[in-house]
């Protein structure tokens, strides 16, 4: 019997236990790791103590680290958000630090977080972590994310040709409380080749309505009275993340994005999230094979063009061989003379 996160999040905020917790093992984890997990808030306290026990799979960080991500800012990173976890069960701690290290993400608060949900370790993606996924496309040149402010000067005309369908002119010589409260949050890319995607805007009420549907730490801090999800307490990060998020979904997606999109919704949902992020590598390999087949079959397949016949058609060895027909005159001549 398994169940989802949030089933795990509300036994443990209520102080049962849920049915399967003595069974229950996180993906990938150890073995050894599961056997305390049964016994409910025993478990050792996230200091130097585990961050030696982490690194005794110091090769399964190894292998999940990209290459351009360092190993000493990822561990540093590592040790500071520990002591936030400590009733976090192990399985949890290392899946989630796991999952963020193979998506290349470091847990900064920044690109990534790993956050406590009852005694589960949860890794959760931040606005950053998706901007980096966009530059590892290819695709993306840059990405702008900004909000605009009541006092500012700004026009938004979907129907008017890229640039200038939206322009924002903040005056930054006055302070955030001279320019007002933010009612929109935007962000849009410029593609490599110049051309840009289009402009996502945000209202309050947008990122509101996406809270109340998508995020159900929300749903679980509201109904424990706990107002602790970051939807309560960095609602501007997680409203600039959300436009984020919706360009991610027009701007060229790489394997790897598609995969942040669907852990980060996991982890939303209160289900539980993938393990492993895809190869990047891999992943562009097969895409320019594909591209590749799919250039030589076209190449095989040029339709004729209309009308065409051969230009000696008339002298065509099939009917230079043919006898030349006699009209019916000559025939009865031919036969008179017989």
């Amino acid at each position: 019997m398994t169940t989802t996160l949030k089933d795990r999040i509300r036994a443990a905020r209520s102080g049962a236990t849920a049915p399967d917790e003595q069974h229950d093992q996180a993906p990938d984890a150890p073995a050894e790791l599961t056997e305390v997990k049964g016994h409910e808030q025993v478990v050792p306290p996230m200091s130097k103590t585990v961050m030696a026990w982490l690194m005794r799979y110091e090769s399964e960080f190894d292998e999940a680290l990209p290459a351009h991500i360092d190993r000493t800012a990822f561990f540093a990173a590592v040790r500071a958000v520990l002591p936030r976890l400590a009733k976090c069960t192990p399985a949890s701690t290392l899946q989630a630090l796991l999952t963020c290290a193979r998506f290349g993400l470091i847990p900064d608060g920044k690109h990534a977080v790993i956050k406590r949900e009852g005694v589960l370790a949860v890794f959760v993606p931040m606005a950053q972590g998706f901007i980096d996924l966009m530059y590892r496309s290819g695709a993306v040149e840059s990405v702008h994310v900004g909000e605009i402010r009541e006092h500012d000067e700004y026009r938004y005309v979907p129907t008017a040709p890229a640039p200038d369908d939206f322009v924002h002119e903040p005056d930054l010589r006055k302070t955030k409380a001279q320019r007002g409260d933010v009612i929109l949050c935007y962000a849009f890319a410029w593609l490599k080749g110049g051309a840009r995607s289009q402009v996502i805007i945000l209202s309050r009420e947008d990122a509101e309505e996406i809270r109340d549907q998508y995020s159900q730490a929300y749903r679980d801090a509201e109904t424990a009275g706990t107002a602790d999800s970051f939807w309560h307490t960095d609602f501007l990060a997680m409203w600039r993340k959300s436009g984020v998020r919706r360009l991610a979904k027009v701007v060229p997606m790489s394997a790897e994005l598609v995969a942040l999109v669907k852990a980060d919704n996991a982890g939303e949902a209160g289900e539980t999230q993938i393990l492993h992020a895809p190869d990047p590598e891999a992943a562009r390999l097969l895409a320019e094979a594909e591209r590749a087949h799919t250039a030589a079959e076209g190449s095989q397949d040029v339709p004729a063009p209309k009308h065409a016949r051969p230009k000696s058609f008339k002298k065509s060895s099939q009917h230079r061989n043919q006898p030349r027909r006699q009209s019916r005159a000559a025939r009865r001549g031919r036969r008179a003379g017989k």
